[in-house]
C-alpha cells in the first residue's frame, strides 16, 4: 500500500577501489507504470506546480542536487496559499528517492547545472494527461535559499 504523506526512502553509497555504487534498496517500484528524466538549461530554474488527484509519483535525483517540493491540495479550482509546503533537498551525493502521493502538486528548482530528475509515475500518460493541474512556479514559494 501506498503512503499517505510525502515519503523519503533513504539509499546510501557504497564505495571502494573499484568505484561507487548508488542504491535505494527499500524501494519497490509500487504501482509504477511510466517513468521520464528532467533536466533544466541551468541551476536556480524553477519547474512548478503540477499536480494530479490520482497520479503519485517517485522523484529520484541522478545527477547533481535540487530542492523538490510539494504540497497537498485543498481546492483544485482555487487552492489555498496557506497550505503546508513540503520541501527536500535531493542530491546524487545522499541516493534518496521521494514519494509523492496522489492529491499533491509538486514542482522542483535545480541547485547545480548539472541536474538530472527522474520521476516514475502511477498513471500512464493517457491517465495522467486526463488528472492534471497546474498552477504559477510562485504559487507556493519555497523556493529561496537561506544563508545561513
Amino acid at each position: 500500500m501506498l503512503p499517505a504523506e510525502p515519503t523519503l526512502i533513504k539509499g546510501g553509497l557504497a564505495v571502494d577501489d573499484r568505484g561507487t555504487v548508488s542504491f535505494v534498496n527499500d524501494f519497490n517500484f509500487e504501482g509504477v507504470k511510466r517513468f521520464y528524466m528532467v533536466e533544466n538549461h541551468k541551476k536556480g530554474f524553477i519547474r512548478a506546480w503540477h499536480g494530479h488527484k490520482n497520479e503519485a509519483k517517485y522523484v529520484f535525483v541522478l545527477k547533481g542536487s535540487a530542492v523538490v517540493a510539494n504540497v497537498q491540495i485543498d481546492n483544485w479550482d482555487a487552492p489555498s496559499k496557506d497550505l503546508k509546503v513540503n520541501r527536500f533537498v535531493l542530491s546524487e551525493k545522499s541516493p534518496s528517492i521521494l514519494f509523492i502521493p496522489a492529491g499533491y502538486a509538486n514542482g522542483f528548482m535545480s541547485l547545480s547545472d548539472d541536474c538530472k530528475i527522474m520521476f516514475l509515475s502511477t498513471s500512464s500518460i493517457a491517465e495522467s494527461l486526463a488528472d492534471d493541474f497546474r498552477f504559477e512556479a510562485r504559487y507556493w514559494n519555497p523556493w529561496e535559499i537561506e544563508e545561513r
